[in-house]
């Protein structure tokens, strides 16, 4: 059984669009989103340098735009589910056929706008913590007032909060934890710090029309299949303030027997966490498009039972 999977903030690189760009059509559609999104989605995979899009209004989009492209340029797979880590719950969202396309950016531009906004009230930020248990790391970040923002299993949580709080963090580690990593994110995502952002995005929210999932959409708020789009679009809504519990949604492929997973285009971040977490099921990561004849043929071998 195929899982197909989209990475979240911080995957995104510079220039890692560029050979997506040749294509056939994938130029112009990312030119056709720009002007509907009002932002310059080819300048930015393509030209832009890592500050420009570390900027949560831009990765946001950046990120989905550039799962869908490659999930177009994949073709037609029968995957047993989806699941997105954080901004790629939306892409995964367009892949259970809960929105389309159109709808996906639209709200995924609204979201890194707010975000983005919500971020820019306190100076905070986000460290992943390599090593460890969360019966002991989560304690020690409850003393220091950090969130564990994503609960990544195979060994990682996600710290954020303030980068006072972070910078004490790197000076006083769980224990059993080898080191702390800042991520290429521009705020303390999945925190209270964005408790602002939800009250936009659900008036949003309002305004899609989704469908019901046509296969099994694993959730980021307990690793738990939703039925209905509305409940997808509900948990779209919230999960911006809550913990990513990742680390579920891979229990949850393994109970689905899982034998093959593809992480979208810009791969690398959940293959690596499903190599570890995941002994036995097959990994594949969309880098660039060299990677899909690999990846038609990994699917054809793993599909939905």
């Amino acid at each position: 059984m195929l899982v197909l999977v989209a990475p979240g903030q911080g995957a995104q690189t510079p220039g890692f669009l560029t050979p997506w760009l040749d294509l056939p059509g994938a130029e112009d559609s990312l030119r056709e989103w720009s002007t509907a999104l009002d932002l310059d989605l080819v300048h930015y995979g393509t030209k832009a340098d890592a500050d420009e899009i570390r900027d949560t209004a831009v990765a946001q989009p950046l990120l989905v735009a550039a799962g869908l492209l490659a999930a177009r340029a994949l073709g037609e797979v029968s995957p047993g589910a989806v699941a997105g880590h954080s901004v790629g719950e939306i892409t995964a969202a367009v892949l259970a056929g809960v929105l389309d396309e159109r709808a996906a950016l639209g709200f995924v531009r609204t979201r890194g706008l707010a975000m983005a906004e919500a971020a820019a009230v306190t100076e905070t930020g986000m460290s992943a913590l390599l090593g460890g248990v969360p019966e002991t790391v989560l304690p020690h970040l409850e003393r220091l007032g950090l969130t564990p923002a994503n609960v990544n299993g195979a060994g990682q949580i996600v710290a954020a909060g303030t980068m006072e709080q972070l910078a004490a963090l790197a000076g006083d580690l769980p224990e059993g934890t080898r080191r702390a990593v800042a991520l290429k994110v521009a705020g303390a995502f999945h925190t209270v710090h964005m408790a602002p952002a939800v009250a936009v995005l659900s008036a949003a929210a309002a305004g899609l029309t989704p469908s019901d999932p046509v296969l099994s959409y694993v959730s980021n708020k307990d690793g738990q299949t939703v039925p209905t789009g509305a409940e997808v679009v509900e948990r779209l809504v919230g999960q911006v303030a809550n913990p990513v519990r990742w680390d579920l949604c891979m229990e949850t492929f393994a109970a689905l027997g899982a034998t093959a997973l593809i992480e979208m285009c810009p791969g690398g971040t959940l293959t690596g966490l499903a190599k570890r977490a995941l002994p036995g099921v097959r990994t594949l990561a969309l880098k660039t498009p060299d990677d899909l004849d690999a990846a038609r043929a990994l699917a054809a071998e793993h599909t939905a039972a």
